[in-house]
């Protein structure tokens, strides 16, 4: 499974802006007064040499009153669900008294630590240093994370000695399966029927999966690796410190599979939650199937009602396929494990670079880019640059100026032209070099050694 890294530190000493920056987005919120961040946020690594989930806390203070006590208790909760720590201080302000109670605490949950000194820009490095070896956890390292600088050295420092993950030996080929939802919507039930067999325990109780159940199984000649997560719940609900490492072990689950199953209830239907892990999936690239399961409870008046509903709560995975099962008698879960193999088969595809181009020009005759700034924004050809998701890559002129909204037309066209089912597709442009550029700089060295053809040189 990739390891989980928290974040944790004092108020105010750039967290969320080093989340920001390790993951490569702007999902935490930075301000410069402290305790903005108060519940745990969740994400990928995009930078670092092993892929890891991290978590942003909030700050963690020696006080147990106001917001100060839930934002501690979440803190606590993520160093719980962690693998490894990087504790981050703030170089101008010197160790302080709170940064002292962290390292207390740090001590105790007997993670790995990783010292970070933020803020350090301009200063000399030496310097910062050494006033937190103090502390206790050995060498800092002296970052700047508004800048970047040092943030890649730090996160590969952090992850010293982790596995950068992978399936098991035994699974390798296999298509790799995460049943993701809320706890009691049936996951369980669910890869037991897929199954045939009652291989994971089922319960009417609510957490019954305390983590991720890795199942290999085989149907009609394709080898499954199905992985049955804990219940994800809204982080404000978890209290039982069992279920602490659900949405971690979720991520981590979404990361290393093919294809995810949302189990839905039919009852309840999506929620603020569900919605969130949907979208790591969707960023993730993974093939995205949803299952409503409890339908043969619903009455026929009210399905039409409920297909509405999820249709404008899912618009944005308008690619992911909707079934209505039945885990407990089995009613549309044989279509479902089909749609998982056609899913898979479909991010796996390789297209050739002939007809990725062609289609592009089918595309462009239909529906041209809009004028960036006056000038025509140029497409030439498009070829394959990975898989699981599929992604095309465009060469072309003024690449860097295509909408986004046009980038989600190109991506429907290939997905509808190669029949992709289920399965984002992730498009990239290139913009390539003018070699008009290079041949009047070339004339100009030229001219300037006197060595240009047809020119002599006088004297």
């Amino acid at each position: 499974m990739l390891p989980v890294v928290a974040i944790v530190g004092r108020p105010n000493v750039g967290k969320s802006t080093l989340f920001n920056v390790l993951t490569r987005t702007r999902d935490a919120i930075v301000a410069d007064v402290p305790g903005v961040t108060r519940d745990r946020q969740y994400g990928y690594t995009r930078i670092g040499a092993v892929p890891a989930v991290v978590i942003d806390t909030g700050g963690l203070v020696d006080q147990s009153s106001g917001l100060d006590l839930p934002m501690r208790v979440q803190t606590e909760k993520a160093l719980a669900e962690a693998d490894r720590v990087i504790f981050l201080a703030d170089a101008r302000a010197g160790v302080t008294p709170q940064d002292r109670f962290v390292a207390q605490t740090l001590r105790r949950a007997g993670r790995q630590v990783t010292l970070a000194v933020n803020k350090a820009e301009g200063l000399d490095p030496d310097i910062v240093s050494a006033d937190f070896f103090q502390l206790g956890f050995g060498q800092p390292l002296v970052i700047a994370a508004s800048h970047g600088q040092g943030c890649r050295e730090l996160i590969d420092a952090a992850l010293a000695g982790c596995d950068p993950g992978g399936a098991p030996d035994d699974a390798r080929g296999a298509i790799r399966v995460a049943v993701i939802g809320r706890p009691n919507v049936g996951k369980s039930t669910l890869v037991n029927r897929l199954l045939g067999e009652e291989r994971v325990i089922t319960s009417e109780v609510a957490g019954t999966t305390r983590d991720a159940i890795l199942v290999p199984f085989e149907r009609d000649g394709r080898q499954f690796l199905l992985v049955d997560t804990a219940g994800v719940r809204r982080r404000a609900k978890v209290e039982d410190p069992v279920e602490r490492a659900s949405v971690a072990r979720t991520l981590q689950a979404i990361a290393e599979s093919h294809v995810v199953v949302m189990t839905l209830d039919a009852h309840d239907l999506i929620g603020e939650q569900d919605a969130s892990v949907l979208g790591q999936a969707l960023e993730r690239g993974r093939v995205i199937l949803i299952a409503v399961n409890k339908w043969d409870n619903i009455p026929m008046e009210q399905r039409d009602t409920i297909r509405a509903q999820l249709a404008l709560k899912l618009d944005f995975v308008p690619f992911a396929p909707v079934h209505f099962v039945s885990a407990r008698h089995g009613t549309g879960v044989g279509e479902l494990i089909r749609d998982v193999v056609r899913g898979f088969d479909s991010a796996m595809r390789e297209m050739s670079t002939p007809q990725l181009t062609k289609v592009l020009e089918q595309a462009l005759e239909a529906h041209q880019p809009p004028l960036a700034k006056g000038h025509r924004i140029k497409l030439r050809y498009a070829h394959q640059g990975g898989r699981n998701p599929p992604r095309i890559v465009i060469h072309g002129g003024r690449t860097d100026a295509v909408p986004e909204s046009y980038r989600r037309y190109l991506a429907n066209v290939f997905r509808e032209a190669f029949k992709l089912f289920a399965t984002p597709v992730a498009v990239e442009f290139r913009t390539d070099a003018n070699p008009y550029v290079r041949l009047k700089a070339g004339k100009r060295r030229g001219r300037a050694a006197g060595t240009m053809p047809g020119r002599r040189r006088r004297g």
